[in-house]
């Protein structure tokens, strides 16, 4: 019952305040502040004020609030948890080799580069005297890699 006085009270105020601001010929910002005042009489007209009135005063309703808190700390936990531990079950289990159902692909060892060309192939520089055996090593890595 006060809710619903409160909530009049407020709308009358606010379209006491679309008036004088249409009075000073600002029509749009008239017409906005009719709109936002209109709200709380509509919300005590359709029944959700009495609805959240019976609701703020229950304690079974509070206690269903308790427990989808408790829900969503549970599920938001799992997730970081998951999270850290890199994937789903399933993925670490595919990941160690498991015996999962299907098939994983076997990674690449060269980095994807996406969908642009293959970069264009140098031309290998003439090796210098006395320095071939300095870069003996770092020419096997690179053939290796196909560079």
């Amino acid at each position: 019952m006060i809710a619903e006085t409160v909530c009049s009270a407020v709308s009358a105020a606010g379209l006491g305040i679309a008036v004088v601001t249409a009075y000073r010929k600002r029509f749009l910002a008239a017409a906005r502040i009719a709109a936002y005042s209109l709200v709380p009489v509509g919300l005590v007209m359709t029944g959700v004020v009495g609805w959240l009135a019976d609701t703020a005063f229950s304690p079974t309703a509070w206690a269903g609030f308790g427990v989808l808190g408790g829900a969503w700390l549970l599920f938001a936990g799992t997730r970081a948890i998951e999270r850290r531990r890199g994937g789903t079950r399933a993925e670490r289990k595919a990941a160690r080799g498991g015996q999962s159902g299907a098939a994983v692909a076997p990674t690449a060892s060269a980095p994807s580069l996406g969908a642009g060309s293959p970069p264009a192939a140098r031309p290998a520089a003439a090796p210098r005297a006395g320095s071939g055996e300095d870069f003996s090593d770092i020419e096997a890595i690179l053939k290796k890699h196909g560079i």
